[in-house]
């Protein structure tokens, strides 16, 4: 049978939305174009935009839940970056341009907690996507393993909340573990399977409302004896990936 790619999302500023994508191109040993460009490094952060940094070093889902209902929209020929949330009006800034930081500031500000250190700049790191690994990582998703979730946890539940990048339905849920160490082909790209993604906090908040409203965590731990939730990936062979393109282990 021939598994095919559903969605593709990106996360142009790190913990703060997605956008769906109908194609992307990808380049050997990079992250998606257009993914985790940017994150938010709160005052707490040894991040200086100089090397890749740990995510304990910016705001994000697992400790701001609010966080998790905005929509991003990312202009790739301007920079500019349009975020949306339910309880904010919508905002367009520039990411890179240090004028636009205390506009985004003042509108993050409301759906933070009190009491954390709070967001104080917007780092980029030349050439390197933001991502939770210390490589340069594409996160594969199958619908199987999020269906086994859903049957779990007894009600449905946004794949908005796994913030993954391709998304595919192998049939068989966790099937995509066995892919470690293997390589596999999706669309022209290849990728290297690295690791399986150890999922935290931010899971258990629902992408509409923002609101911690599902204990994904003690549901993955009682079923399955672990925490885990798709699979990182890298990229081996540059190519290009639209919606319907063939996966296949190599």
């Amino acid at each position: 049978m021939t598994h095919k790619v559903t969605n593709i999302w990106r996360h142009p500023l790190k913990s703060h939305g997605r956008e769906a994508l109908e194609n992307v191109t990808l380049t050997a040993g990079q992250t998606m174009p257009g993914d985790r460009v940017w994150a938010v490094a709160h005052e707490a952060s040894k991040a200086d935009g100089s090397e890749w940094v740990p995510c304990q070093n910016f705001t994000r889902g697992s400790k701001a839940p609010k966080l998790m209902a905005i929509n991003a929209t990312l202009d790739d020929a301007s920079g500019q970056l349009t975020l949306t949330h339910p309880d904010q009006p919508d905002l367009t800034f520039d990411p890179g341009n240090p004028a636009d930081l205390p506009r985004f500031l003042d509108w993050e500000t409301p759906l933070t907690p009190a009491g954390r250190a709070a967001s104080a700049r917007i780092i980029r790191v030349p050439g390197r996507g933001m991502t939770d690994t210390g490589f340069p990582s594409v996160t594969l998703c199958n619908w199987a393993s999020h269906r086994a979730v859903e049957q779990a946890i007894g009600h449905e539940l946004s794949p908005k909340r796994w913030r993954g990048n391709i998304w595919f339905d192998l049939d068989e849920a966790w099937a995509e573990n066995s892919w470690l160490g293997r390589e596999v082909q999706i669309g022209e790209a290849v990728f290297a399977v690295r690791e399986r993604v150890a999922r935290c906090l931010a899971t258990t908040a629902n992408p509409e409302t923002g609101e911690r409203d599902a204990d994904t965590l003690k549901t993955l731990k009682e079923n399955w004896g672990h925490q885990d939730f798709s699979i990182y990936a890298e990229v081996v062979r540059s190519g290009g990936i639209r919606l319907g393109d063939a996966v296949k282990v190599l």
